[in-house]
């Protein structure tokens, strides 16, 4: 597998009206993309901060992996997420790191934000880091 950079970090939020201003206003960032992905139950708001983003995530169902993360986090959000971009193909990562014995939620690649091809490991095989490996999107 080769990991080119950290393609973003995922964090959740209770609400994206209230946290996007925070990384606008403070930090100075631009929000340049909000999208919903209805299977993740899921909105999404990115900043770019060099070549890595910043993912804000907020659950669109109570029962969504953003909306328990939050409310295992006494309501608050936190780091959910981070992801590696994938240069030579997200299903190659995939069986190599099964192959190597590590647990994986996704067994197959599936769409995420951005169009891109995405997978995810489970925590209990990667040291409590929920890890995604993403499509490296310059590719």
């Amino acid at each position: 597998m080769e990991i080119s950079h950290i393609e973003h970090i995922g964090i959740a939020v209770p609400s994206l009206e209230e946290a996007i201003p925070f990384y606008e206003n403070m930090l100075g960032l631009k929000c340049f993309a909000i999208e919903e992905v209805p299977d993740q139950k899921v909105r999404t708001a990115f900043f770019r901060v060099g070549q890595t983003k910043i993912e804000l995530l907020e659950g669109t169902a109570e029962d969504s992996a953003i909306s328990k993360f939050i409310a295992n986090n006494g309501g608050r959000g936190g780091i959910q997420h981070m992801a590696f971009a994938i240069e030579d193909g997200v299903q190659h990562a995939l069986d190599e790191v099964q192959e190597k014995g590590c647990r994986v939620i996704d067994k197959a690649p599936r769409k995420g934000a951005e169009g891109l091809n995405i997978a995810f490991l489970h925590p209990k095989s990667t040291v409590g880091t929920l890890i995604e490996l993403c499509e490296d999107p310059n590719k």
